[in-house]
């Protein structure tokens, strides 16, 4: 296994540990940081302990290459295939990467209203502080928006892009993306980035960018009654 295949595990053993909830065999986001959890493998020990890290009446998400499994006391909301992608060759950020905004707290409001609105994954009101994130206003409005968000040795993940929908069909996705890998790659580390399996859009927008297949990925959206 390789710190890609439980990006989850890795990035909370890593750069967010100090953002972390759990022990050795499970660990979680605080709640309001990210709703990620991972168990560290697939032992009955490592299982169990998902139990003891998610509150009653809770949702988490789980994301990694192999099948999720979960105790008994969890159940299943959602589950669907992903892709994950990485991006091995150099790129430069957009010409007009001055227009582009470093969003930080003031413009959390905004961000949350965002991607609530455009559904690019969880995001809650410390999510921001996971790394970098970037936005484009049009006329004062948050128009698009995009970021890092797991993040271990090698490698940072691009996430969060999304355009509003008065302000789609302008590239502004496609050109916050470049920005933010670019700067991935600026200090050394792989854009990698996540996309529904059926989400051909964007996976052929990110494959434009240059970012390629690297493995299919198991996503579950779970609660405890």
């Amino acid at each position: 296994m390789t710190s890609l295949d439980r990006p989850v595990w890795s990035t909370l053993n890593n750069h967010h540990k100090n953002s972390a909830i759990g022990n050795d065999l499970a660990r979680r986001f605080m709640p309001d940081v990210n709703l990620f959890a991972c168990a560290r493998d697939d032992s009955e020990a490592a299982i169990a302990a998902l139990d003891t890290i998610i509150k009653q009446r809770e949702k988490v998400y789980f994301l990694q290459a192999d099948p999720v499994k979960l105790p008994p006391e969890l159940t299943v909301e959602m589950a669907a295939l992903c892709v994950q992608m990485v991006l091995q060759k150099p790129i430069s950020t957009p010409d007009d990467a001055a227009e582009f905004h470093l969003l930080g707290d003031d413009d959390v409001p905004e961000m949350l209203e965002l991607t609530a609105l455009t559904n690019p994954g969880p995001f809650q009101p410390r999510t921001h502080t996971m790394g970098n994130y970037y936005g484009i206003r049009i006329n004062g409005r948050l128009a698009a928006m995009a970021g890092e968000r797991m993040r271990f040795p090698g490698f940072t993940e691009v996430s969060a892009v999304c355009a509003h929908p008065d302000f789609r069909g302008q590239g502004f996705a496609r050109r916050l993306s470049a920005h933010v890998a670019a700067g991935i790659q600026a200090r050394g580390d792989i854009p990698f980035l996540h996309a529904w399996e059926t989400n051909t859009a964007a996976r052929s927008l990110y494959q434009s960018l240059g970012f390629e297949l690297r493995h299919e990925m198991h996503a579950a959206v779970v609660t405890k009654p």
